[in-house]
C-alpha cells in the first residue's frame, strides 16, 4: 500500500506529465486564429492543473488543501472543454485527442474524490 507521499508524489509526476502533453499539443496546433485562442486557453488550464495541485500538496490547513484542490478540479474540467471544442470545431481529429482527453477525465474523477474526501466538516 502506498504512502501518502508516494501517492502525492506519484500525482506530481502524472500531473506534469499531462501538463507537458499539453504543452506539446499546442505546440503543434495549426496556425490559425481559432486554434491559437483556443490552444492559448488550453495552455493555462492544462498546466495550471499540475501548478495548483502542487501547491495543495503544499497547504497549511485543510482549508487551504480543498480550496487548492477545487481550483485543480475547474482546470482539469476546463482543460477536458478545450479539447472537446478544438475536436468538435474540427481542429484536431477525435483519434489523436482520445487519450489526453481521457486523461483529463480521469484526473477530474481523481481530484473530485480528493475534494470530497478533504471537505471541511
Amino acid at each position: 500500500m502506498k504512502t501518502r507521499i508516494e501517492y502525492r508524489e506519484q500525482m506530481n509526476v502524472r500531473l506534469k506529465k499531462f501538463a507537458l502533453r499539453v504543452i506539446k499539443l499546442f505546440q503543434s496546433l495549426p496556425k490559425t486564429d481559432e486554434a491559437r485562442i483556443i490552444g492559448k486557453q488550453l495552455l493555462r488550464s492544462g498546466t495550471s492543473v499540475a501548478a495548483n495541485y502542487r501547491a495543495a500538496c503544499r497547504a497549511g490547513s485543510g482549508n487551504e488543501f480543498y480550496s487548492k484542490i477545487s481550483i485543480v478540479v475547474e482546470e482539469a474540467d476546463e482543460s477536458l472543454f478545450w479539447f472537446e471544442l478544438l475536436t468538435e470545431a474540427e481542429i484536431i481529429s477525435v483519434e489523436r485527442m482520445k487519450d489526453l482527453m481521457q486523461e483529463a477525465e480521469e484526473i477530474v474523477k481523481i481530484m473530485s474524490t480528493a475534494r470530497k474526501n478533504a471537505q471541511p466538516k
